[in-house]
């Protein structure tokens, strides 16, 4: 029996799309890889930046996940890290002071 090329398709994506949880729950993990990554890519990126005071290009080491599944965008005027994966799942964190260092907005 042949086996359309979306028959293929939908069968090598469905177990994924299933596992990641549709990306519609931010703060329920579970299996949710892709948010766990991009929340902490941003976190941490965010705190190595504007906490620790390092260089952009030591922090992108510093938070590199692999496989590398996540992009990373850096607002220095906003104090603000940007992450995204697979145009579904993503997360923000910024600086808010000294004392409280980077926090993930809602």
């Amino acid at each position: 029996m042949k086996r359309t090329l979306l028959a293929v398709l939908l069968g090598a994506l469905a177990p994924a799309l299933v596992s990641f949880g549709g990306g519609n729950s931010r703060h329920r993990y579970g299996n949710n890889d892709l948010v766990l990554v991009t929340s902490y890519t941003a976190k941490d990126a965010c705190s190595c930046l504007f906490v620790m005071e390092r260089d952009e290009a030591f922090c992108r080491a510093f938070v590199k996940a692999d496989p590398a599944v996540a992009s990373l965008t850096i607002d220095f005027e906003h104090k603000a890290v940007e992450t995204s994966a697979l145009l579904l799942w993503g997360a923000r964190a910024h600086y808010v002071d000294a004392r409280d260092g980077c926090v993930l907005d809602e």
